[in-house]
């Protein structure tokens, strides 16, 4: 398969810079546009939206800890052998996180969310509003280990 080259829109300013992976509900950022590719323009009409939806680079991780197989979601041995397209860990193939935020304000070139799971300096790949409409249509399921799993995710910490 040919390779893409993908150029980040911008970068996340947010006051957390740890990798934890729980406690996301109150972290509020900043995704700065890159005003070498973008004027204010290009978030006009955002605001009107409730949430956005925000891929990213997970930069930090380290590419030779990336995982193709199976694992235990955070090597928990009580939580079943999931393949990576299974779960949604950062040692991921391309690196790629995928996560709904909910809008604060836009002003100019920067869109301030609240409860993106992205540190501090992650490259934005690009923001697409969320609409109803894209969301699954039917009912929906998931294995039980995943609420146990994200019981802390989107919790304020304490």
């Amino acid at each position: 398969m040919p390779g893409h080259v993908v150029t980040p829109i911008g970068e996340v300013r947010s006051p957390r810079a740890d990798l934890s992976d729980d406690f996301w509900g109150r972290v509020e950022a900043e995704i700065a546009l890159d005003p070498a590719q973008f004027g204010p323009d290009a978030l006009y009409g955002l605001a009107d939206f409730s949430h956005v939806e925000v891929l990213f680079l997970m930069h930090r991780v380290d590419p030779a800890k990336v995982e193709t197989g199976a694992r235990h979601p955070r090597e928990r041995q009580d939580w079943p052998l999931v393949g990576i397209f299974a779960q949604r860990g950062k040692g991921r193939p391309n690196r790629i996180g995928l996560s709904r935020a909910e809008i604060v304000r836009v002003e100019g070139r920067s869109l301030y969310v609240r409860g993106l799971d992205a540190i501090d300096g992650t490259p934005v790949l690009d923001i697409k509003p969320w609409m109803a409409e894209f969301a699954p249509r039917g009912a929906t399921r998931q294995p039980g280990w995943v609420a146990e799993l994200m019981a802390d995710y989107y919790k304020d910490q304490a």
